[in-house]
C-alpha cells in the first residue's frame, strides 16, 4: 500500500485515505454547498495545533465553523443534547466529527438528534428504536484521529445514561457518514499510551467479530486481515511511529469496524461497564480484558482459534498460544495484565458483573455468558 498519495475506497461509504486527505475537506464542503458545519470533537483535540489548522483552513475558504467539544470521554446523553442545542442555536447545515470514538459517537448522535426530537433513548436499537429513525439527517462527515474504534465507518453510536451508566445503541443506516477523510498524518501525534489502547481496541474488534456466532464470511475475512496488520504494525506504531505503521493501523481499525457488524462478545461486555462506571478509556478496558475473554471462548471455538493463531504467525496454532500472545503483546505496548492496574477494586466486582450481564454485546458471543461467568472473569482479571 502506498502512503504518499490519497486513494479512495467505497466500502461501506466513501473513504478518502492517505497522507494529506484532510486538505480536501474545504473543497468537498464547498462542492456540496455546505457553508456552516458544526465540528464535534473532544476537549483535548480542540486545543491541538492540527485541529486549529483545520478550522483556520476552512475559514480561509469562507466556511463558517462552529466547534462543539463539551463532551465526556465516555459519552452520555446530556452531551448529545448540548450538541444538538449548539447546532440549532448557530443555524448549522452539516456536522463533522473529528476525533476518536467518543467524539464520533457524539457527532453521530447529534446527527440523529437534529430531526428526531423524542427522548434520545427512544431510538435505542436494543428495543427496536431504529424503526423511529424516519426523518432526514444533516450531511455527516467523519475524520478519525485514532486507530481504534473505527467509528468513522459506523452506523451506530454508543451513548450512556447519565444516571444509570447503562450504555445504549443508537443505530440506523442513515447515520453512516457521507464521506470519511482518513488521514494517517492526523494520528502521528498520538502519545504511546493512547496508540496502544486504541490499537488493542482495534484488535479486540477484529478478534471478537471473527468468532462472533452470527455467520458472515466476508466480515470474517476482513477481521483476519485486520488482525494480521495489527500484529505486524502495532508495536512500531506505539514505540517507533512511522507513517507506514500508522497507516496500516488506521486501515486495520476501519477493518475492525466493518467486521464487527457481525457482532462482538464477552470482552466488550466486560469493558463497557468499566468505561461507564469508572470512566476507563474504552480501548484500555478492552485491552486488559481481551486475553481473559478470549480464554473463556476457546472451548468450542478451537478451529477459529487455530486460524487466528496461524494469522498471527504463532508457533503453536491453538487457543492457548493466542491467549499467551495477547498477554505478551500487552506487555510490549505497555498495557497492564490486571484490572487492578487500571483502578478496579474488588468492591466494584458485583456492580460490574450486573452491568456486564445487562450489556448488549455478549448475546453475540459464540457461547453463552452468565452473570456468574462475568463475576468469575472479573475476579480472574483483577
Amino acid at each position: 500500500m502506498r502512503f504518499d498519495k490519497v486513494v479512495q475506497y467505497n466500502f461501506p461509504t466513501t473513504i478518502r485515505f492517505g497522507a494529506g486527505a484532510i486538505h480536501e475537506l474545504g473543497d468537498y464542503l464547498k462542492t456540496n454547498g455546505l457553508q456552516k458545519p458544526l465540528i464535534v470533537t473532544d476537549p483535548i483535540i480542540a486545543q491541538l495545533d492540527f485541529f486549529k489548522k483545520i478550522v483556520q483552513d476552512l475559514g480561509a475558504k469562507g466556511i463558517s465553523v462552529e466547534v462543539f467539544y463539551d463532551i465526556h470521554k465516555n459519552p452520555v446523553k446530556s452531551d448529545v443534547y448540548k450538541g444538538g442545542d449548539a447546532y440549532d442555536q448557530t443555524n448549522r447545515d452539516s456536522i463533522i466529527g473529528i476525533g476518536g470514538g467518543a467524539a464520533l459517537d457524539v457527532a453521530r448522535a447529534i446527527v440523529l438528534r437534529v430531526n428526531h426530537r423524542e427522548d434520545l433513548f427512544v431510538y435505542d436499537d436494543l428495543i427496536g428504536g431504529d424503526i423511529y429513525v424516519t426523518n432526514e439527517v444533516p450531511h455527516f462527515i467523519t475524520i478519525p484521529t485514532t486507530s481504534g474504534t473505527g467509528s468513522e465507518v459506523g452506523r451506530s453510536a454508543i451513548i450512556a445514561d447519565d444516571i444509570t451508566h447503562q450504555k445504549k445503541i443508537l443505530f440506523s443506516p442513515k447515520l453512516l457518514a457521507k464521506i470519511v477523510f482518513a488521514d494517517p498524518e492526523l494520528t502521528m501525534g498520538l502519545p504511546p499510551a493512547v496508540t496502544a489502547a486504541t490499537g488493542m481496541d482495534a484488535l479486540t474488534h477484529n478478534m471478537e467479530a471473527y468468532i462472533a456466532k452470527n455467520p458472515h464470511p466476508m466480515c470474517e475475512g476482513i477481521a483476519l486481515e485486520g488482525m494480521s496488520l495489527i500484529a505486524q504494525f502495532i508495536e512500531a506504531a506505539v514505540n517507533k511511529p512511522t507513517l507506514e505503521a500508522r497507516s496500516n493501523m488506521l486501515i486495520a481499525s476501519i477493518m475492525g469496524a466493518v467486521a464487527f457488524q457481525k457482532g462482538l462478545g464477552v470482552v466488550h461486555s466486560m469493558a463497557h461497564p468499566l468505561s461507564s462506571l469508572l470512566d476507563t478509556h474504552h480501548g484500555l478496558a478492552n485491552a486488559v480484558n481481551l486475553p481473559y475473554g478470549m480464554e473463556f471462548n476457546i472451548e468450542g471455538c478451537e478451529s477459529q482459534f487455530k486460524r487466528m493463531a496461524k494469522t498471527l504467525d504463532l508457533k503453536e496454532e491453538n487457543g492457548k498460544a493466542v491467549v499467551d500472545y495477547l498477554f505478551e503483546l500487552n506487555t510490549r505496548v505497555g498495557i497492564p495484565h490486571h484490572l487492578s492496574g487500571i483502578g478496579v477494586k474488588e468492591s466494584h466486582i458485583e456492580t460490574l458483573a450486573d452491568l456486564a450481564f445487562a450489556d448488549f454485546a455478549h448475546p453475540n458471543n459464540p457461547k453463552p455468558v452468565t452473570r456468574e461467568n462475568f463475576k468469575d472473569l472479573y475476579l480472574k482479571a483483577l
